[in-house]
């Protein structure tokens, strides 16, 4: 696997790092301005100065009235001529993903995501379709998990020509980056009820990396990591403050999951049989969260698989390839 372009981490107050500006209207302006990288529909998608991934990758505009487009990534091996030995074309697994950001800040655009997918299709040899949903405070919740639902029904519909002929979309999987992997558990609960209207669109799973959770009691992690140099609790502070609806404290669902209605939840999973894989690590601030989620699901019957490292920092995979690669091997593996 190729090494990752040098993005340095933030290490830096996460307030002043941010630079947002709060406007009367309940909006901010966002002075931060993100690595971003256009798409690559020529069938290269580079991530160094000398090294290049056999990746095509292309922007599809969903819904124009809400902004919400998607990314899609292909590996340029689907696209090879050379029949398969029953003489259909070769179809992947499908995943679709959602970046990171707290709600609030980066698109499926940021360098950062767009580098994990294009390596993570390449790596896990799947169709990844990386959604970019409307940011809060502008669009507070359950708005991005409306957008994550929209994307899913608009891949049902299999209008799109790179899903329709090289995905899979009986053997499809959900997964999210932090604030993302909040949002993909969200959005397929919404659709838990009705998943026969999404056929032939099937999921099979759910991949929460270094899920977003909160809640109104400090955690241990929180505690101990309050002033970590990646994600302090200022930081997520602020994200719950401008991404949860107004008038609701960080005990509601969307935030914390485990402690209103993770009875409701996990009945709604195991009467659909999907299967999770949550990844972590005990530098990371919101470790205990993770931890208690993984284990709510345990204690309902939900087949999971809780992977967590020593050390390390939140999202680390966005920015070390060893990490990243070990991670590909996880979601192949619990995708077979």
């Amino acid at each position: 696997m190729p090494d990752y372009p040098a993005i340095p981490k933030p290490t830096v107050n996460f307030n002043d790092y941010l630079k947002m500006v709060n406007n009367p209207d309940g909006s901010v302006t966002r002075l931060l301005s993100l690595p971003s990288t256009a798409a690559s529909p020529d069938h290269t998608t580079t991530t160094t100065t000398t090294t290049h991934l056999p990746v095509s990758s292309k922007d599809i505009i969903i819904n124009p009235d809400k902004n919400i487009w998607v990314r899609i990534f292909l590996p340029r091996e689907v696209l090879d001529p050379s029949p398969s030995p029953a003489g259909a074309t070769r179809k992947l697994p499908l995943i679709v993903y959602f970046h990171g950001g707290g709600f609030v800040i980066c698109t499926a655009a940021t360098t950062v995501f767009h580098y994990l997918c294009a390596c993570m299709a390449a790596e896990v040899g799947a169709v990844v379709v990386s959604v970019d949903y409307r940011p809060a405070p502008e669009h507070r919740l359950p708005a991005a998990y409306e957008d994550g639902v929209e994307a899913l029904e608009w891949i049902s519909t299999g209008g799109e020509a790179w899903v329709s002929e090289y995905a899979d979309v009986s053997r499809c999987f959900l997964m999210g980056s932090s604030a993302g992997a909040n949002l993909a558990y969200f959005a397929v609960l919404r659709v838990a009820d009705s998943v026969a209207d999404l056929e032939p669109l099937k999921i099979r799973g759910m991949i929460l990396h270094h899920p977003f959770f909160g809640g109104t009691q400090r955690s241990g992690s929180e505690v101990r990591l309050e002033h970590d140099g990646v994600l302090p609790l200022c930081a997520t502070d602020t994200m719950w403050e401008l991404a949860l609806p107004k008038g609701v404290d960080r005990d509601h669902e969307y935030s914390n999951p485990m402690a209103r209605k993770g009875s409701e939840h996990c009945s709604k999973i195991r009467e659909v049989g999907w299967k999770f894989l949550v990844t972590g690590c005990d530098g990371d601030l919101l470790y205990d969260r993770q931890v208690e989620f993984v284990d709510t699901l345990k204690r309902n019957g939900i087949e999971v698989l809780g992977e967590f490292e020593k050390g390390g920092y939140h999202v680390m995979e966005l920015f070390e390839s060893s990490k990243a690669e070990a991670m590909f091997t996880l979601v192949k593996n619990f995708m077979a």
